[in-house]
């Protein structure tokens, strides 16, 4: 498993116990340390996870009007947990974060879904993100193309 699909999956159970328990303020933070130790005690991952988990809290509102907008048969509420938070990493990862790459985004985001959700999470998660990237490609490509410059 690579450091950053490790830390992707340590994020994921982070914000599936902060989803879970009702998104208390503050508690993520305290809940991706208390997964690190638990499940990856000798491994840094320099703050990836973290970052992933702070970047999508401050996007959290538009992340979710988007999973509203393109998954309109399936209310935010009622989508699993699992795929709800896949969802929300994927999103954040494809339209903000600089660093990596929207297939990358796409792609882990539907690994973290099928070994983690239901039966048919990573065809949802598909679906929900492949309409998004075809929606936003360009915006999305000229994110990936500041990446390539730098």
């Amino acid at each position: 498993m690579s450091n950053r699909h490790l830390a992707r999956t340590i994020a994921l159970q982070s914000l599936y116990q902060w989803d879970f328990n009702g998104k208390k303020d503050n508690e993520l933070d305290i809940l991706i340390k208390k997964n690190l130790k638990e499940f990856a005690p000798e491994f840094d991952d320099k703050g990836f996870a973290k970052n992933l988990c702070q970047g999508l809290l401050l996007r959290l509102a538009e992340i979710d009007k988007l999973i509203i907008e393109f998954a309109p048969e399936w209310p935010i509420e009622q989508i699993t947990i699992v795929d709800r938070n896949a969802l929300r990493m994927g999103i954040y990862e494809m339209l903000y974060d600089q660093d990596i790459p929207a297939k990358v985004a796409i792609n882990e985001a539907i690994e973290l879904a099928k070994t983690f959700g239901g039966e048919s999470s990573g065809k949802f998660v598909n679906g929900v993100l492949g309409s998004i990237y075809k929606n936003k490609q360009s915006e999305i490509e000229k994110k990936d193309d500041k990446k390539d410059k730098n």
